[in-house]
């Protein structure tokens, strides 16, 4: 069973990667208060050595939408939004942004444990977008995103 929502998730991936059409946000209601059980509507956020995450999820329904910005050390700030699938203890998703007047897109994970959200690292495909494989990714704890306040 996992192995098939595992496989599942790699033909989304796969498709969302090669597909770049919009979806109509307007087809799905608007649920501001929902929760998945393991994930909530509100903030998850990193502060520490000089680098900050923040993840607010602004809606869980079929898909999973939020606002996601990387203030990390020595790098340049990445602001933009996020749109992608729970699966499991798994979010996956497409994160759209803006760094130094440049608009780009590339495909985020993140694995929830104990509440919190751990970012996925791994091999990139040729354009640097989507991930070459997600059976391959590796969960770092280095900067965990910890439910907090969204007006910190």
């Amino acid at each position: 069973m996992k192995k098939s929502i595992i496989l599942f998730a790699l033909i989304l991936a796969f498709i969302n990667c090669k597909n770049k059409s919009e979806t109509n946000e307007t087809s799905e209601p608007v649920k501001s208060n929902m929760s998945s059980g393991l994930l909530e509507v509100g903030c998850y956020s990193y502060n520490g050595n000089n680098s900050s995450i923040t993840f607010e999820i602004t809606k869980i329904n079929t898909t999973i939408t939020g606002n996601l910005n990387y203030h990390l050390a020595e790098k340049d700030a990445n602001m933009g939004t996020f749109e992608g699938l729970l699966i499991d203890d798994i979010i996956l998703g497409d994160y759209t942004f803006e760094s130094e007047g440049v608009s780009s897109r590339r495909e985020v994970i993140f694995k929830i444990t104990n509440g919190q959200l751990f970012e996925g690292y791994g091999e990139m495909d040729d354009e640097g977008i989507c991930f070459a494989n997600t059976d391959h990714v590796t969960f770092t704890s280095t900067m965990p995103l910890t439910k907090t306040d969204c007006t910190k």
